[in-house]
């Protein structure tokens, strides 16, 4: 995964968690996966992207994801949000306000049908 890849995946794991408010589960889930993906550089990145404008970090989120996202293969684009799907599963649980996020994204990437098929396994 290249470095501008990663931080693409970083930031949607990150502001889905961030939706309502990230706590203890989500942040070593994060933590766990800058180590998977020895990303320390490019989580440092998401962190400061975030802290800009975190009441429009959403917002920005979708803007920069969707000019990142629509110049990677559509595989790739699922495996991204089938991963952040997954891990708000390990949480125990996917908010109603995650759950629309993920959708959001989904739409934005012209892979909306996929995802639900996701979600409905």
């Amino acid at each position: 995964m290249s470095s501008e890849e990663k931080k693409a995946f970083l930031l949607l794991k990150s502001v889905i968690f961030d939706y309502h408010g990230r706590d203890e589960d989500e942040q070593q889930i994060l933590n766990d996966t800058v180590a998977e993906l020895d990303a320390k550089n490019e989580w440092q990145w998401v962190e400061e992207f975030i802290a800009e404008d975190y009441y429009d970090a959403f917002d920005r989120s979708r803007n920069y994801l969707g000019s990142v996202m629509n110049g990677l293969e559509k595989k790739t684009r699922i495996y991204f949000l089938e991963n952040v799907h997954d891990s708000n599963g390990q949480k125990g649980y996917i908010s109603e306000m995650e759950a629309i996020a993920m959708i959001t994204f989904a739409r934005d990437w012209d892979i909306e049908n996929e995802f639900i098929e996701i979600i409905k396994r």
